[in-house]
């Protein structure tokens, strides 16, 4: 087949299938406000599925508007947040709200380039929130996409480490021409890197277009690089979640009982702290705006912002 007929291939199979397997997720619905989609996009930032879930239910039934989130203090947004990670995206979101509701009628920009004006909105963001609240067809890039076009059509196991020029320009490529098939085209590929053309076991034996795919065809060859996950144990990343569980948990702790709660809470595991990890940790989240700390020394309240 040639090249076009391939694409074309491509587009049908992959939109079919998504038209029977897609997971019936709530920002997928249509009655799905452009707001609950720009609160899924946020929180699923390198967050599975599964953990959103509860989390955007009960964020939706309660902040239902941009207005609604906008007029919550600080660390009622972080306590809301849980634990679904990097807790500064809850305080970018809420920079949203305000400009949202400010600035925009309560009501989502409906253009890419509106939305990526907004705080805390990137390229990625924009452009899926355009593509997915308001049918427009911009090209959306994330990991799964890129492992899934990596595999069919350039026949490598893995995409690179970070997004490349390259990869953009096939995204951009491989749009289906239609603007309604351009968005579900988006939305397909990313569930099928989602679900079966995963990072370490790929069910090729679902896949609607293995025998078309790059990979397969050059004899499914090994990555061209090593992956390797992020750490945690023992990072600043754990401490901080530490901490910023404490103080959901309890609103405010003093510096000097800091580390033996964090410690009998669990959340650190075998990890033991040194005074110079809290105190760097309790610096950062202090300078993020996730915390505040009032007074000095040991004793000095460490809590949710206001």
């Amino acid at each position: 087949m040639s090249a076009p007929v391939i694409t074309s291939t491509l587009h049908h199979r992959v939109n079919d299938w998504f038209s029977v397997h897609a997971r019936d997720l709530p920002w997928r619905d249509p009655a799905c406000s452009p707001w609950g989609v720009l609160v899924s996009e946020i929180m699923l930032q390198q967050t599975p599925v599964v953990r959103v879930l509860p989390v955007w239910t009960a964020w939706m039934e309660r902040w239902p508007t941009p207005r609604d989130l906008a007029a919550e203090p600080p660390g009622e947004v972080i306590r809301a947040w849980g634990r679904l990670g990097y807790p500064r995206r809850a305080l970018r979101l809420q920079a949203a709200a305000v400009e949202i509701a400010d600035s925009h009628g309560n009501r989502v920009p409906d253009r890419a380039d509106h939305l990526l004006a907004l705080p805390g909105v990137g390229a990625y963001t924009a452009a899926a929130v355009a593509c997915f609240a308001f049918d427009q067809p911009e090209v959306v890039v994330d990991t799964n996409i890129r492992r899934a076009q990596a595999r069919m059509v350039s026949g490598r196991a893995l995409p690179e480490k970070s997004l490349t020029t390259a990869e953009m320009a096939l995204a951009r490529d491989l749009m289906p021409e239609d603007p309604e098939q351009a968005c579900r085209w988006n939305a397909a590929v990313m569930e099928l890197g989602a679900l079966i053309c995963t990072a370490r076991s790929p069910q090729c034996g679902l896949c609607p277009v293995a025998e078309l795919c790059a990979w397969r065809a050059a004899g499914m060859p090994e990555p061209h690089y090593k992956p390797t996950g992020q750490a945690w144990a023992g990072t600043d990343r754990q401490v901080r979640g530490a901490v910023m569980a404490l103080l959901r948990d309890r609103g405010s702790v003093t510096l000097s009982a800091v580390p033996a709660l964090t410690t009998s809470a669990g959340t650190l595991g075998a990890h033991r702290p040194e005074s110079a990890q809290y105190e760097r940790c309790v610096d950062g989240l202090v300078s993020d705006g996730l915390a505040v700390r009032n007074g000095n020394g040991p004793e000095a309240l460490l809590s949710l912002p206001g």
